[in-house]
């Protein structure tokens, strides 16, 4: 049996996973960002490899939202992410330690900073999500059936 390859995300998608609550651009990308969710959700020890520019989400973007996807303003957003958990692009991390870093390391100020502009971040589930991580919680079960599009 061969391994589970790491899941491959970019800076920032590390903090939508601590907000997401089932919503996302469409169909497709919600059922893959539950796919992801749900593996990280389950295994703490799951590999994550950290890449610069488009990820395994971004590949189930609807063509409406492909630009931000390799847009300057968000791959600041990931540098941002990655500098203050000291993490370079590249590193293969298991997601319990992707935690633990950003638990130790960002603070919900920080999400309201580097993700202003983002449709997701007045909604506070990043930032809530964070504070779910600092307090000791994890990822959130998502509700069978939850979400939608935006």
């Amino acid at each position: 049996m061969s391994p589970v390859a790491p899941v491959r995300l970019r800076g920032h998608h590390l903090l939508c996973l601590l907000g997401y609550r089932g919503m996302g651009y469409s169909k497709a990308f919600i059922r893959r960002m539950d796919r992801v969710h749900e593996r990280l959700r389950q295994d703490t020890g799951a590999m994550v490899r950290l890449c610069e520019g488009p990820d395994e989400l971004c590949r189930a973007c609807p063509p409406s939202e492909r630009s931000h996807c390799v847009s300057a303003r968000v791959a600041q957003r990931d540098a941002r992410v990655l500098a203050r958990i000291d993490v370079p692009v590249g590193a293969c991390l298991a997601w319990g330690d992707l935690s633990r870093r950003l638990a130790e390391r960002v603070v919900p100020g920080d999400i309201a900073r580097w993700c202003a502009g983002c449709p997701w971040e007045p909604l506070g589930l990043c930032a809530g999500g964070l504070e779910r991580l600092r307090a000791g919680g994890g990822l959130l079960q998502q509700p069978s059936g939850s979400g939608g599009e935006v």
